[in-house]
């Protein structure tokens, strides 16, 4: 029937949304195991991912089914959700690729300063004491506390922060096309006639 036509629009619906799943499941399952093995003690963090995995996963079940059965409802519902995803990701995922060396720091010390969880979790993996300075008077998680030869965490931080940020800004920018190709194939799947239902039937 060719690309163009009801069934290959089906397929390729189907497809996405099945990546979309095993995207979601991947997320879920990635903050599970982080929390389980101690990697990640913050529950904000390990719950805000696995919340967008559930989202992530609810949308793409919402699509899997309104492609399966050509539900109109539930494909406007999926398409008008899909685009606003994309916007949401599109804007990020830019920021994330155009923010400079001084926002940057200034986002790091604003996200350090706002989570003890984070500081513990970031001086224990990387080995580091304080943001910008060490306090030997205080408590540290790192190994290298009792030596009191610890190095800043902004120091180590700021060495992988950038490439941290171009490759969360390229995934991003990727899965946001991947989104407005749903949108489009939505749109045009909506409005096709199922060849095997009544020909004067509604769409």
């Amino acid at each position: 029937m060719g690309c163009a036509g009801f069934s290959c629009s089906k397929n390729s619906l189907c497809a996405l949304n099945i990546l979309y799943v095993m995207v979601s499941l991947l997320m879920i399952g990635i903050a599970a195991w982080g929390k389980w093995f101690g990697l990640v003690s913050s529950f904000q963090v390990v719950g805000g991912v696995i919340g967008v995995g559930v989202f992530l996963f609810l949308v793409a079940v919402v699509g899997l089914i309104g492609a399966v059965k050509h539900h109109q409802v539930l494909l406007f519902f999926y398409m008008i959700i899909l685009f606003m995803v994309f916007v949401v990701q599109f804007s990020v995922s830019c920021a994330c690729l155009a923010i400079n060396k001084e926002q940057q720091d200034r986002l790091l010390e604003v996200g350090w300063n706002n989570s003890q969880t984070t500081q513990r979790d970031v001086q224990k993996s990387l080995n580091c004491c304080g943001f910008s300075s060490v306090n030997y008077n205080g408590t540290c998680e790192a190994a290298c506390f009792p030596n009191n030869s610890c190095t800043t965490c902004a120091a180590k931080i700021q060495e992988h922060a950038g490439e941290v940020l171009r490759f969360v800004g390229g995934i991003g920018l990727f899965f946001s096309f991947t989104e407005i190709l749903g949108v489009w194939l939505t749109y045009r799947y909506r409005n096709q006639k199922d060849p095997r239902a009544n020909p004067s039937a509604f769409l």
